[in-house]
């Protein structure tokens, strides 16, 4: 059996100028080391519910994003099993930052985290965290 190539930044990058969808959310990646990214999305209208604060479908593609990115740096190919996020507060701020870090890689799969804060006035605020099943394709 072949070991997996880890996920490179540079071939991250280029996948994701061919994910409309992360495209449409208009997130940057900011960091990128083995087991461990990061990235933010800018807040716009067109991301809010009707309070007025980024959707949670935002910060939950963050989360799943993230984390399955910090895996695949690790491990190479993979795919979420499953994600739970824990809303902790509106999505208010003038940038939303995800870190995320891998727990555990396994031979079948890795279990990573990930912490979304809202950046308002200079100070972060953690709004979210989630818990994520990755597996190696």
């Amino acid at each position: 059996m072949d070991m997996p190539t880890a996920l490179t930044r540079e071939r991250l990058e280029q996948a994701l100028e061919h994910s409309p969808f992360a495209q449409m959310i208009g997130f940057a990646l900011t960091d990128f080391g083995p087991g461990q990214i990061a990235l933010e999305v800018l807040p716009r209208k067109e991301l809010t519910q009707h309070h007025g604060f980024i959707h949670g479908a935002v910060v939950g593609f963050m989360i799943d994003s993230a984390c399955a990115w910090a895996a695949a740096s690790m491990v190479g190919d993979v795919v979420t099993s499953e994600y739970k996020v824990n809303l902790l507060a509106p999505a208010i701020g003038d940038k939303l930052i995800c870190r995320s870090s891998v727990i555990k890689a396994g031979q079948r799969q890795v279990v990573a985290r990930a912490d979304v804060f809202a950046l308002r006035d200079g100070e972060e605020k953690i709004i979210a965290t989630g818990l994520a099943t990755i597996a190696r394709v």
